[in-house]
């Protein structure tokens, strides 16, 4: 069943990661599922199963379940953060880029004088 999966095995198994670690940073975890579906682009109903798999997996015993949450994983939504700010401001310098590329090109060809 898994090999007909719309999502990679890699996908689902950081995404449940980055939900334990948003339920042990937010108090009682709430929105944790909602805010990491929108963060990766994933279902939240189907990241929300993943996660119910992964707890009744961990209170069965399984050695698999238990993923270690990396270290770096808090660095890297720091610089996913930063690299979503720049983007921001890049496309807001494009759009006034635009804007004063069409008033120039307004100015340098003016419409021809009606008769």
């Amino acid at each position: 069943m898994a090999g007909n999966s719309r999502y990679p095995a890699e996908l689902r198994e950081r995404a449940v990661v980055l939900v334990a670690q948003y339920e042990r940073e937010l108090a009682g975890g709430r929105g944790a599922i909602a805010r990491v579906a929108r963060d990766l682009g994933v279902h939240k109903e189907a990241l929300r199963h993943w996660v119910k798999q992964a707890k009744a997996a961990e209170q069965a015993g399984s050695v698999a379940a238990a993923v270690p949450v990396p270290e770096s994983v808090a660095a890297k939504n720091a610089r996913i953060r930063e690299l979503e700010a720049r983007l921001r401001e890049v496309e807001r310098a494009n759009q006034v880029l635009k804007a004063a590329s069409a008033f120039f090109a307004r100015e340098l060809d003016p419409p021809p004088p009606k008769w």
